[in-house]
């Protein structure tokens, strides 16, 4: 398994309505292929992390240009474009 991690920034005031796109968007990126798991989170600053467990590498790296068009709908929120980060999963432990 292989883990996508993005850092981000929205703007103080849009996290709000980036949350709520979020929403509205949830079934575009849970389409996105080999996706297992979507974990959006963020504080009080509008700082966050979405983590995309997938089910390659392979997988993941091929839903780039979605992925960015997905991202390309929260421009107006965000403080600036995040960048994505890929890991191996050595664990992902459910109680």
């Amino acid at each position: 398994m292989f883990a996508r991690v993005t850092p981000y920034k929205m703007k103080p005031s849009a996290t709000a309505d980036a949350e709520a796109l979020m929403h509205k968007l949830k079934d575009q990126i849970m389409a996105l292929p080999g996706v297992k798991q979507f974990v959006n989170v963020m504080d009080d600053t509008g700082k966050g992390y979405v983590i995309s467990l997938v089910e390659s590498r392979e997988i993941s790296d091929g839903n780039q240009e979605k992925s960015k068009a997905i991202w390309a709908h929260f421009g107006p929120h965000l403080e600036a474009m995040p960048t994505a980060e890929g890991y191996d999963v050595l664990a992902n432990w459910k109680p």
